[in-house]
């Protein structure tokens, strides 16, 4: 048996990087509406320098999480959802100010839907969300893995004083996951 690998980022991080690269190759060369190299951030949550790019994604953390099954008393492992936010700024139409919007969000939950297919048994070999791997195999099980992807239905909204200057969207994500909480950099 080979000895587990130690990442430098923790399991978490991983994943959300690895999110922001999968929602970032969406291009419009590829067959989307936009291109958003370099426009995806994470945990970021206040947008409007005149500098920003448009369109662009940023993936949050609620501020609360939700439940997830607690270890035993003599195990470090635990498992449940973890359930993110992506956000979406588009450039709005001055006739249909959240037309872009359903478009940026419907680019980003296609390219979601790749990822959600690799965990389907017998895809070509791809059964890793985001290239995650299916979680290194410690004391006979695995850990630090992405079980399922849930993308959530969204929500489009216009242009609103106090909240955006531009159309945006919310969408849900929410990966059941399995880490060990003692061993994040595995």
């Amino acid at each position: 048996m080979s000895d587990p690998i130690i990442y430098d980022d923790p399991f978490r991080l991983r994943v959300q990087k690895a999110l922001a690269a999968a929602i970032g190759s969406v291009s419009i060369t590829g067959g989307y509406h936009f291109d958003l190299a370099g426009k995806v951030f994470r945990g970021r949550d206040l947008f409007g320098d005149a500098s920003d790019p448009l369109p662009m994604v940023s993936i949050l953390e609620p501020p609360l999480p939700i439940d997830q099954l607690r270890s035993p008393p003599l195990a470090s492992e635990s498992s449940g959802d973890w359930d993110l936010l992506l956000q979406g700024f588009v450039k709005d139409d001055p006739e249909n100010p959240t037309d872009p919007a359903h478009l940026l969000m419907a680019d980003v939950k296609r390219r979601l839907a790749v990822e959600k297919a690799r965990l389907i048994p017998g895809s070509a070999g791809m059964s890793d969300p985001f290239g995650m791997g299916r979680g290194q195999i410690v004391n006979g099980k695995a850990v630090n893995s992405i079980t399922e992807l849930k993308i959530g239905p969204g929500v489009v909204r216009p242009p609103e004083l106090g909240v955006s200057t531009k159309a945006f969207f919310w969408l849900g994500l929410s990966m059941k996951i399995v880490e060990d909480i003692s061993q994040p950099f595995l």
